[in-house]
């Protein structure tokens, strides 16, 4: 009589498994923190054992720097799509405020503080640390210079102004994990106002005026 008791196993192809190993990694990084990203905590959560993750990802050092990548790339596209829908840019740079400082991407920002520390002892990390904040750097000046251009801000040094901004964002929100200075509110929140007052002094407007007209969430 044959043994019915016997599950059959799904072979996966190598790209599968390669998703899953890089799924699992992010999945990890937002739970946990970027640290958390190690051999054996990615095999324990694909289900495997740790020389097959081993095999798919040979450099824990590269897996680390392209989950770290993959994570705040996602975050840029979705954040400058937010801000995409306002179309004056005071506004969209409020909608950036918003969006950034309203504390509710403390998983984000702890990979990004992991990320500065660890990038210290690994090159790969550090690189990808680089490029990821040239990426952010570019896309605020974009938008600073978008104002500028529209007469909307007084012409300036855009990419100066962007990395002051970059600065202070990243700052804040390093201290919001340990729930500094963090008000209940996320528009009136003491970060969110000191990054407007201090910005809008910077591009010559009012910090009235950075400020969305509707809430970016809402699909207004």
């Amino acid at each position: 009589m044959a043994d019915t008791s016997t599950v059959r196993r799904v072979r996966k192809s190598p790209g599968q498994r390669r998703a899953e190993v890089v799924e699992a990694a992010k999945a990890l990084a937002l739970e946990r923190g970027l640290d958390a990203v190690t051999l054996r905590a990615v095999a324990g959560r694909v289900g495997v054992a740790p020389g097959l993750v081993a095999h798919y990802a040979p450099s824990m050092d590269e897996l680390v720097a392209a989950t770290f990548g993959d994570l705040v790339s996602a975050e840029l596209r979705d954040v400058i799509a937010l801000a995409q829908r306002a179309e004056p840019a005071a506004e969209r740079l409020g909608i950036l405020l918003d969006t950034l400082l309203d504390g509710s991407r403390d998983d984000i920002t702890l990979v990004w503080v992991q990320a500065w520390g660890m990038g210290a002892r690994s090159e790969a990390l550090a690189a990808r640390v680089r490029a990821e904040m040239d990426d952010w750097h570019t896309a605020l000046a974009a938008e600073i210079e978008r104002g500028m251009d529209a007469g909307e801000f007084a012409r300036g040094d855009a990419a100066g102004i962007a990395w002051h901004l970059l600065a202070m964002i990243d700052g804040l929100n390093a201290h919001s994990l340990v729930r500094w200075n963090a008000g209940p509110d996320p528009v009136a929140r003491p970060a969110r106002t000191l990054t407007a007052r201090a910005l809008a002094g910077m591009l010559g407007v009012a910090p009235e005026a950075l400020r969305a007209r509707s809430s970016p969430g809402s699909g207004a």
